[in-house]
């Protein structure tokens, strides 16, 4: 190599060292001169629109080039108190050592050190900070709502801002709601990063926080944020996700006054009460029960969505249908109608309703739960169960209104026979108005007692059972015992199971009391069964009970506590003459103990009824 080209080289990387050395010789010179003093607030203020406020100078460290600001407050021009609307311990905002040198000052990140964002109600229920008033976004954004206004469905981009803007980090922050002159702390431990590179291209928010006890990650993204501020539509994906619940949305968005959303949406929990318990402040914890999957194509506005051709899984139930959500009332109301292929009832009452008697016999009815919500849904199934007992062709209703909580099944196949059912909670000041009802037609006895597990009680045959049940009560527990009510049942021609007939008036004779157990071994043929009960303040009183078998007929009357199982019944068994020659004989008896245990004490024996 010439040693010409040699001498150039060092000479060129001489001058570099040399520029290089200028440049960090200068630093702290211009860093003093013009960067120090009000320049960064008034960059800051310039970006914001707000009054920005150093609570000293800047620390300044050139590599790599940044200004470290301590007790940052920016608050409104027009405020005369100068409350703040974020106030951070500590910013770090990277500069250009280049712009530096030109006397300029540029940024090409921020970091925040437990900001606190204050919010404020606006137009009601909308929490927003206060307004900045000016500023380059503010004025970008009146730019892009002329973009938009010139052509709503297509707004030229390219006529948009294009000012660099950066990475913006924040760590260990916190928002707080102005209420008055109290301020009430909301999300706590935020962390994350708004990534802007300039105003016209992409921009995303990830952050982490806790809200009422849950952490929540969210992630927002839209390849324009100039349009959807400025009231635009704007594809945008949503991604928000806790314990309780999970949502997502990659659709189009319009944030302007008539709020609109169009694309395809997921949410899932684990329990829908529980997520409405989280999301609704001040609701005590109920049971974890109403796992839900939804999604669908999801369109609307902050008034009322629609999610159409929706898949529901409900506790591994899957079903379809549509399902619409209105806020336009002090509580969003649920409507639709779903249709499944097979439906766990206990799930639904679980998570959409307080009327689950399985979980409330002992514990108060959660009215409480009800108040978060308004409900109308209209519900089909091929099959379903209710616990124990197996029910197709179901169609049935949930619906809570203010005052009101109701669960209908208008129809179902059952038992070979026909049932409808309904569950209704009147909320009154103080108390609970409570009905159960049930009808049951033309049904095989002998699958209601496998169901029920009352084979000795009720007969094989076809017959009609009839139920009603209301009272005040804060359980289900309290409507047993202070309900009033009736029961009636009529069976045609079958059996009653684990009876003996002829043991039975054999042991009366005897005289003494003996255990209903000991006359087990057999079946007694009937050929109808008749019961009429009433129920009231828990004591449900027979005022006739009748079974025709063959020469025999028995009867019952008596008391028995809805509470407890006891008894306490008295009855014949009236015998028809088998020769014209005989009169006919009337043995009386009494029944003691309880349904699980009941015994039998002789009252009387051979009467003729003649005599």
């Amino acid at each position: 190599m010439p040693s010409s080209l040699v001498r150039k080289g060092i000479w060129a990387a001489a001058a570099i060292a040399v520029a290089a050395f200028l440049i960090l010789a200068a630093l702290p010179f211009i860093a003093s001169t013009q960067i120090v003093r009000d320049r960064i607030a008034i960059e800051m203020s310039a970006w914001s629109g707000y009054r920005v406020e150093l609570g000293a100078g800047p620390d300044i460290e050139f590599w790599p080039f940044r200004a470290i600001l301590d007790n940052v407050t920016l608050s409104g021009w027009s405020d005369p108190s100068r409350k703040p609307v974020i106030v951070a311990e500590r910013v770090e905002v990277e500069l250009s050592a280049l712009a530096a040198l030109r006397g300029d000052i540029v940024f090409s990140g921020a970091r925040l050190i437990r900001p606190t964002l204050r919010l404020a109600p606006v137009r009601g229920k909308l929490l927003l900070p206060a307004s900045p008033g000016g500023g380059r976004i503010a004025r970008s954004v009146e730019i892009a709502r002329a973009v938009v206004g010139a052509n709503p469905a297509a707004p030229d981009v390219t006529a948009l801002p294009r000012d660099p803007f950066g990475n913006v980090d924040f760590v260990d922050g916190r928002v707080i709601v102005a209420r008055g002159d109290v301020d009430e702390e909301v999300v706590t431990g935020i962390s994350g990063n708004v990534n802007w590179p300039a105003l016209d291209r992409r921009g995303s928010l990830s952050a982490t926080g806790i809200w009422r006890g849950e952490s929540v990650a969210i992630d927002v993204s839209t390849p324009k944020p100039l349009i959807l501020f400025a009231g635009g539509p704007a594809p945008l994906t949503l991604k928000l996700k806790a314990a309780p619940a999970n949502l997502s949305f990659d659709g189009t968005a319009n944030l302007s006054g008539d709020t609109f959303f169009d694309g395809p949406v997921t949410f899932s929990s684990p329990s829908l009460r529980r997520m409405l318990e989280w999301s609704t402040a001040n609701t005590a914890p109920g049971p974890a029960i109403g796992a839900l999957a939804v999604s669908g194509d999801v369109s609307g506005n902050a008034q009322r969505i629609k999610l159409a051709d929706a898949d529901v899984v409900l506790d591994e139930n899957p079903g379809m249908g549509v399902l619409d959500v209105s806020f336009t009332d002090a509580v969003p109301t649920i409507s639709g109608s779903l249709a499944f292929d097979a439906l766990d009832l206990r799930s639904l009452l679980t998570a959409f309703t307080p009327l689950d008697p399985v979980n409330a016999t002992v514990d108060e009815i959660d009215t409480a739960f009800a108040d978060r919500f308004n409900l109308d849904l209209r519900l089909s199934a091929t099959s379903a169960n209710a616990g124990v007992i197996k029910l197709a062709e179901v169609a049935a209703s949930a619906q809570i209104k203010p005052g009101l909580a109701a669960f209908d099944i208008s129809d179902a196949r059952a038992f070979g026979g026909t049932i409808q059912t309904s569950i209704r909670l009147d909320r009154q000041p103080g108390n609970n108005l409570v009905e159960a009802r049930l009808l049951a037609t033309d049904i095989d006895g002998a699958m209601l007692a496998a169901a029920s597990q009352t084979a000795s009680v009720v007969p094989s045959g076809r017959g009609t059972v009839s139920i009603i049940l209301k009272g005040p009560g804060k359980s289900w527990g309290d409507l047993l015992k202070t309900g009033d009510g009736s029961i009636t049942a009529s069976f045609g021609q079958g059996t009653i199971s684990n009876f003996s007939i002829s043991a039975f008036l054999e042991r009366l004779k005897k005289g003494d009391f003996f255990a209903l157990s000991e006359v087990t071994k057999g079946t007694l043929p009937v050929t109808s069964v008749e019961l009429k009960a009433t129920i009231a303040k828990g004591m449900a009183r027979i005022e006739r009970a009748e079974a025709k078998a063959g020469p025999q007929t028995v009867t019952l009357a008596g008391v028995v506590p809805t509470i407890g199982g006891g008894l306490a019944l008295s009855g014949t068994v009236a015998t028809a003459a088998q020769d014209a020659n005989m009169p006919p004989s009337l043995a009386g008896f009494f029944v003691g103990g309880s349904w699980l245990f009941p015994f039998i004490a002789p009252a009387h024996q051979g009467i003729s009824i003649a005599e």
